[in-house]
């Protein structure tokens, strides 16, 4: 499976490339579904070194179900996140939400669960930990991502106002208490997981990469505030993750 990450370090060089210079012509979309997949298809298969192939691939399967699902009644019924509504091609879609974001929901719950996991002090307050710090670190890349996505990519647009770039605060309280409850599910078999530091190590870096991305594509769209306070939090982020791996 080594294959897969190594393809995603070369889409991720040439979406790098072609996205900062704005060279996707309209004929390539595809390629950002495309992007979303392959990272989400890495975070399945961390789950499954994880928890092992049974309760991976179903645990993965359950975070990208449930998230179009719940994405969809977002977009029908303006639950969740607030009113948004899809502007570019992602690819297949169901229910009007392309299954690529169901991907990119396990990219992000996978990523946050390996820092949160490694983050996080053993012992009694291992579980109040692991949760916050997952759910905090899934809000922290949408934090970027929105962003960029609405106003320099046009990705998807807000149909309502909000105070952090016209985007709406129930999106970010709807991220974390779906984040918050993937993690709580994801808690209930971390007893029973393995460990496999290679994959850790590549999910972590898969996380991180994407949220660079973002804040390199803020930096050129002149969003100042989120590319500064989201660096911020990967720098401090990455800090503690490779002092805390160097323990294991």
């Amino acid at each position: 499976m080594v294959w897969v990450f190594r393809f995603f370090v070369f889409w991720y060089v040439c979406g790098f490339v072609l996205l900062t210079f704005d060279l996707i012509p309209p004929a390539l979309e595809w390629a950002n579904a495309v992007f979303l997949i392959v990272a989400g298809f890495i975070g399945g298969i961390y789950f499954v070194k994880r928890f092992g192939v049974t309760i991976g691939s179903l645990y993965s399967l359950f975070i990208v179900i449930f998230s179009i699902a719940v994405e969809h009644y977002g977009v029908q019924y303006n639950l969740w996140f607030g009113s948004y509504h899809y502007e570019q091609d992602f690819g297949p879609m169901v229910s009007g939400v392309p299954i690529s974001i169901g991907f990119a929901w396990l990219m992000v719950i996978a990523g946050s669960h390996e820092i949160a996991r490694v983050l996080s002090p053993q012992g009694n307050y291992f579980f109040i930990s692991f949760l916050l710090i997952g759910s905090v670190l899934a809000v922290s890349i949408d934090l970027i991502l929105d962003p960029v996505a609405y106003h320099v990519k046009e990705y998807w647009i807000w149909d309502e106002p909000g105070m952090y770039y016209s985007i709406p605060f129930s999106n970010f309280t709807g991220w974390f208490f779906l984040s918050l409850f993937f993690h709580l599910v994801g808690y209930a078999v971390i007893r029973k997981s393995q460990s496999d530091p290679q994959w850790g190590i590549r999910m972590f870096l898969v996380f991180e990469g994407v949220q660079g991305m973002f804040v390199w594509l803020a930096i050129i769209g002149n969003l100042w505030l989120a590319a500064i306070l989201v660096g911020t939090i990967m720098v401090i982020t990455t800090k503690l993750y490779i002092q805390k791996r160097r323990l294991l």
